[in-house]
């Protein structure tokens, strides 16, 4: 009993800085969010830009990060046109840069349901919590999910490889549950990260790879190796296939697509 004085006082002090129905969520000066009562986030998607002089893209990508962990406000104008236009969507491409990069390299690889959802830098936390929005609710009849890069270059701090899988395996079983195919893709090869020199990636993503091809064939899911494709003997990326080691260029994705397309005729048939 000689506790509760201290207990309730902890509690008063609690209160005091969380949000409440009268008081907005932030004080921010130009918080776009400081005049929500109830610290539910109902503003608009502010526009994307990029870093202004003097900042620098990792303050840039901590700034989005607090603002839209899984930047669902990217492809919400481009989700809301193609739901209303109604247009068939046959396979929703789900990744990070290199999925991102892959319509602007080679323009005519999504046309005819092919839709890309790509976001640079992504970890597969961040596509889990946009997944509703950039997959599910668009109704595809498959999803192609290629993601782990990310998480091996530790772009949203430290996670176990298990922490990775369980991600993905998230993703493979909401899009199951609501009817949707899946193509797993293996984790392109990256003997080195630029962005993150201390990594080892090689290893890493070999297990990674073991895990999918595994994992798709357990659960009735589609495998598609670009990596053997793409690879050296030691694990790093073929020369002329890749701008940085890491991110293929227009060569790398003409080596890509035609594993893309088959394994999309094999998941869902046709030419």
């Amino acid at each position: 009993m000689t506790r509760l004085p201290a207990l309730l006082a902890a509690a008063a002090a609690l209160t005091a800085i969380l949000p409440s129905a009268t008081r907005a969520q932030t004080n921010v000066p130009g918080d776009p969010y400081a005049a929500d009562p109830v610290g539910i986030v109902a503003a608009p998607c502010p526009a994307r830009g990029t870093p202004s002089d003097g900042d620098n893209w990792q303050m840039f990508n901590l700034h989005m990060l607090t603002r839209d962990f899984g930047q669902h406000c990217r492809y919400a104008a481009q989700n809301a046109a193609l739901k209303a236009a109604g247009a068939p969507v046959r396979v929703v491409f789900m990744g990070d840069s290199i999925t991102d990069n892959w319509i602007n390299l080679d323009k005519t690889m999504f046309t005819n349901g092919l839709v890309d959802r790509g976001i640079s830098g992504q970890t597969t936390p961040q596509m889990l919590v946009r997944f509703r929005d950039d997959v599910i609710a668009l109704r595809p009849k498959a999803v192609h999910i290629m993601a782990g890069t990310n998480d091996i270059a530790g772009n949203t701090g430290a996670a176990t490889i298990e922490r990775v899988q369980g991600n993905i395996a998230s993703m493979a079983e909401l899009a199951r549950a609501h009817g949707i195919k899946v193509i797993l893709a293996a984790v392109p090869p990256a003997g080195a990260f630029p962005w993150a020199k201390d990594k080892q990636p090689v290893p890493q993503i070999r297990a990674m790879n073991t895990w999918l091809r595994q994992y798709a064939r357990a659960n009735g899911a589609t495998f598609v190796d670009y990596h053997a494709a793409l690879a050296t003997p030691e694990g790093a990326m073929k020369a002329g296939l890749a701008s940085d080691g890491v991110h293929p260029t227009a060569a790398g994705y003409a080596v890509m697509r035609p594993l893309a397309l088959a394994a999309v005729r094999r998941t869902l048939g046709g030419k």
